[in-house]
């Protein structure tokens, strides 16, 4: 039987194979380094309006929970990394407890039925614009977002899907840094959702079609 003898020695081919190794990890790191990250953060105002007598389920898919915009330069590097993800939870989390009796956040739309609910609401990000001063030649800091809303039985039928769109905009002026305009664009645009999501979630078509026969 042959035995192997391991020694210390390290052949030409893996030290070429580290070097690789060690370059490819030294370009990723500048190049992370090299984006500034915002992550969202900011408050956003419960609806006063009469709660929909039903419990609603809600799943936060994981591309919304981890949703990350990336702005690049002209050059195509990456400038700046905008997470929006946990302050659209969040948005959400404060405006459907207002609109409905009861609502229930589920990990998966499977277990829809076995916790009661009436329906799923499933909110997602389809485009995410930024548009900096510097690029637009206007004196502000906006941010355009386009959705996808999805409402569907607890066992997974068609009840609705339509889309949203939402706008931000803050004045440059009104920031030191590029970080607090992309933010405060950001918060403003999930705003416009929030206040246009309450008002005219009734008047979808097709939402108000299933809503009719229960809430006569």
């Amino acid at each position: 039987m042959r035995s192997e003898i391991r020694t210390g020695r390290i052949s030409l081919w893996q030290r070429r194979f580290r070097a690789m190794v060690l370059m490819s990890l030294g370009a990723l790191v500048l190049s992370a380094c090299g984006a500034s990250t915002v992550v969202v953060e900011g408050t956003y105002p419960s609806p006063n309006i009469p709660p929909l007598p039903m419990t609603l389920g809600v799943y936060y898919s994981d591309a919304l929970r981890a949703h990350v915009y990336t702005e690049r330069t002209d050059a195509g590097k990456d400038e700046y990394l905008v997470n929006s993800g946990g302050s659209h939870v969040e948005l959400f989390n404060t405006v459907l407890p207002a609109m409905f009796q009861q609502v229930v956040v589920l990990d998966d739309p499977a277990m829809a039925n076995e916790r009661g609910v009436d329906a799923v609401f499933i909110p997602n990000i389809d485009e995410f614009q930024l548009g900096m001063p510097q690029k637009t030649r206007l004196d502000s800091y906006e941010v355009w977002v386009k959705y996808n809303m999805r409402l569907t039985a607890p066992d997974g039928g068609y009840i609705a899907d339509w889309v949203m769109t939402a706008y931000g905009k803050t004045p440059q002026a009104t920031f030191g840094s590029a970080e607090g305009g992309i933010n405060d664009a950001a918060v403003a645009a999930m705003r416009d959702l929030a206040s246009n999501f309450s008002i005219s979630f009734t008047s979808v078509p097709d939402v108000r079609d299933w809503l009719q026969p229960r809430l006569q």
